[in-house]
């Protein structure tokens, strides 16, 4: 008998996502705003939000690596799970002939 819960989708509530959003920008809001009023010249605001804005790319490169390979290992297991249960059922067959 199949386990109907790995064919389940982890979706996220939209008050989850609206959440994370909002939190992500009041961050980004705030550390822009934060380098921008300090008391230095141009380039240094300048190089600060350069470095600000990579680490934010980066950030998302990294979150998307690490939900990716979370996704690829499921899936082997999944598979693997399926090659076991294929493996048993052949050899309870077998057993019963």
């Amino acid at each position: 008998m199949a386990n109907n819960s790995n064919h389940e989708i982890d979706a996220n509530t939209t008050a989850w996502t609206v959440q994370v959003w909002v939190s992500w920008v009041v961050a980004a809001s705030m550390t822009c705003g934060g380098v921008l009023m300090l008391p230095t010249d141009w380039w240094s605001k300048g190089y600060l939000l350069m470095g600000m804005l990579f680490t934010i790319g980066s950030t998302f490169s990294l979150a998307k690596t690490t939900r990716d390979n979370a996704e690829n290992r499921r899936l082997r297991n999944r598979i693997q799970a399926a090659k076991t249960d294929k493996i048993l059922r052949d050899f309870e067959l077998s057993d019963a002939a």
